[in-house]
Formats: structure tokens, sequence, C-alpha cells
């Protein structure tokens, strides 16, 4: 086989930590295999960029960074609707001028792009990251069943299921859900949200400087990294803090998040939640380790729903692997599934009475025992390791004979 030439597609920013988190992770997959000839990452810059705001990726020396210009930036509605026109037939320009001779697309959106270019050129294409996203929106009260973002991204994610050359679904619940509608298993390969170890691992040093920073030097810290909206909960989050601040007397917040400090602070104040007792900040995502290991507790609050079985957060994974126990709405991903068998958390319900108490009570218990920080890493390493990234690509394009994986 000839080496691949790649173009691998994605729809956040090359800035956005879940680029950084999710994308990067793959890259270094690339790089490291002598299968691979060169890579062109392409992403979406909605925000002042321009086509010539380009990535140095310095230490990826076979891959390159292509920025995707949206049109028409001043209209939500047109600006949607362009991507899906002009973007596959730039990236099918791309794919001319480096011959690349195969596609990656991360997430079912990018995947609808990638279908796109592989109607026009029959280039093979494999989907990391392939998730129900249609279904995510629709659960999460953003999307109607009647609108046409849900139409057509549901329809695209049908196409992506039966013309896809792989898929790479991020739990086994909803590869097993696949099959169930048709998808041969041979076609699909589970690989989590990985999380680089060493990178995420708890440091005393670093806890001690930030908790010396903050003056919460002999505090209970709780800690939340990322948006709120979306697939994730909102003011129910905030009754969630303040539930722990009720049932610890000694707890803090730390919210590392890109949204405005001003609807943090109208949240906190809506809960009767004192300010002074909490850190809202945003940081670099290299920077993320070192507020981890301050913390004593993390938060993972997700909005409910039947498709929510199909994640793989990739801050769970970095909670993980810094030692933290995650306190996680249940139903979320195979994570869920781990914390009652294995623990690394406690699970609540929004709808059960008492549930978020008694979790917090759990989560509380657990950092009693003193080897919990060196437990709890262990499921980072046993279920988000960056092996299972290479897994994924060696099991494509190892050369080894497919068999069911799910």
């Amino acid at each position: 086989m000839d080496k691949l030439r790649i173009i691998f597609i994605g729809y956040w920013s090359i800035h956005d930590g879940l680029t950084k988190a999710t994308i990067l992770p793959w890259l270094r997959v690339f790089q490291a295999s002598d299968r691979v000839d060169k890579v062109v990452l392409c992403t979406i810059e909605r925000g002042s960029s321009t086509k010539n705001d380009t990535y140095n990726l310095t230490l990826l020396p076979k891959c390159e960074h292509y920025t995707l210009s949206p049109k028409y930036r001043n209209d939500k509605v047109l600006t949607k609707v362009s991507d899906f026109i002009y973007f596959p037939k730039e990236v099918a320009t791309i794919a001319a001028k480096h011959k690349v001779n195969m596609l990656f697309a991360h997430g079912a959106p990018s995947g609808a792009l990638a279908y796109k270019v592989w109607k026009s050129t029959k280039l093979p294409y494999y989907v990391t990251l392939f998730e129900p996203h249609a279904a995510y929106m629709l659960d999460s009260g953003i999307w109607n069943r009647y609108g046409l973002k849900f139409i057509f991204q549901k329809y695209w994610e049908a196409k992506q299921k039966k013309t896809a050359a792989g898929l790479i679904p991020v739990t086994y619940n909803y590869a097993k859900q696949l099959i169930g509608e048709g998808v041969p298993a041979t076609r699909m390969y589970v690989a989590p949200c990985a999380v680089d170890f060493d990178t995420f691992s708890f440091n005393e040093q670093q806890r001690n400087r930030v908790r010396e920073v903050l003056k919460w030097q002999e505090k209970f810290i709780g800690i939340y990294v990322g948006k709120y909206g979306g697939l994730y909960l909102e003011q129910e989050a905030f009754k969630i803090y303040e539930e722990c601040f009720r049932l610890i007397p000694s707890f803090r917040l730390i919210i590392l998040t890109p949204q405005p400090k001003e609807e943090i602070y109208t949240w906190l104040s809506a809960q009767s939640i004192n300010s002074d007792s909490v850190f809202v900040g945003q940081v670099p995502h290299k920077e993320v380790p070192a507020w981890l290991s301050a913390a004593d507790l993390a938060f993972a609050t997700y909005k409910a729903g039947q498709s929510k079985a199909a994640l793989s957060p990739v801050k769970i994974g970095e909670y993980w692997a810094n030692g933290l126990p995650v306190l996680l709405t249940e139903g979320v991903g195979d994570d869920s599934d781990i914390i009652k068998r294995e623990g690394g958390g406690a699970l609540f319900n929004l709808k059960q009475k008492g549930s978020v108490e008694k979790a917090i009570t759990q989560v509380v218990n657990i950092i009693k025992d003193p080897q919990h920080r060196q437990e709890i890493p262990k499921l980072a390493l046993k279920y988000r390791s960056l092996e299972r990234l290479q897994e994924a690509f060696d099991y494509f394009f190892g050369g080894a004979a497919a068999e069911d994986k799910v």
C-alpha cells in the first residue's frame, strides 16, 4: 500500500482546548507511523482568523495546518449553511494539491464534510470521535426534532454509517448500538478520548503552589473545567455546587471556563454562593494539570439523555489521570458503568431526590482513603491510554486481519 497522505478535518478552532486534548493526540499517532507521509490538519476558525492564520505544528513535522474560513460571519444561519457548501470544495482542492489519498474527520459534524468530499472524490474516509451528534443536540434541548439542523445532521450521520471506510466511536455502548443498526463490527474500533497520562498526573508541588496563591491551603477544593450550556448543565450545576458548600464546611470551588465571568457570577449569585469562595478563570490547556492537582474533587455535570451513553468526555480522563474522584451525571458514556463497577467517583441523577447529596457523600468517603490519589489514575491508564488510538490506527492500517472489536 502507498504511504498515507491524510487530510484531518476538525470542527473546532486550532486554539480550542478540545482540539489540543483530542485532535493533537491523533496527529502524534500519525507522526510516529512509518505508514504516514503527510497530514494536513484543517480547522474551522470562526473568530477574526483568516486563511493565513495557521498554527505552527513544530513538534509534528509531518503535519501542516490549514484554516477553513467561514463565509457570512455576521449571519449564523448563512455561515452554517455555507460551511457544507464551500468547505467540501475547499477540502477537495487541498486534497488534490497535496496528493492526499485518505480523509479523517473528527466527530460527526466533520464527518459530514468528509462525506461530501467523498461524494466528489471517492477518497476513503474515517471518522474518529464518531458520536450521535444530532441526538445529543436534541436530548440537550438545543435542536428541534423538526428543525433543519437536526434533520440534515441525522441524514449525514446515516450516510457516514454506510459510506465511511471506518468508524471510531468512543464508547462500547454506542458501538453496540451501531451494530444493532446494521453497521458491521469489522468497520469499527472503539477508542475512547485519550489523555496524556504523564502530563496530567498529580503534582504535589503544583498543588501547594496553586493553593498558596488562592490562600486555600487547608480547604476542600472542587474543580470544574469546561463550558456551561449545550451538552452541559447550567443553573443545575450551580445548585450542585451549593449543595457541596452546604455539606462540606471547608468547601471551595475552582471554575476554569472560556465563558464570561459575568455569567458565572450571575449563576453563583442565584444560588447565594459567596464569590469569595470561588475562583473563576481561563487558563491554557497546558496549565490545567496544575489546577487539577490543587483540587480534591472534580465535576462532570452533563445534561442527562439516552444519547449521552455515547459520550467519552476527555475531562474525565484528565480528572482520573490526576487522581480526582468525579461527580458525574448518571448514564454518561462507558464512564458511568466504570464508576459503578470500579469506583473513581460517584453518580447523580437530578430526577431522584437525595441523589446529589448521596453522591457527594460517596466522593467525600473516597477522599478519606489516603491511597485514592494513587488508585484512581489506574482507571485513566486502563481506559484512556493514548495506546488506544494507536490500536485503532493499527487495526485499520496495520495489516492485521479484521475482527470483532466490540
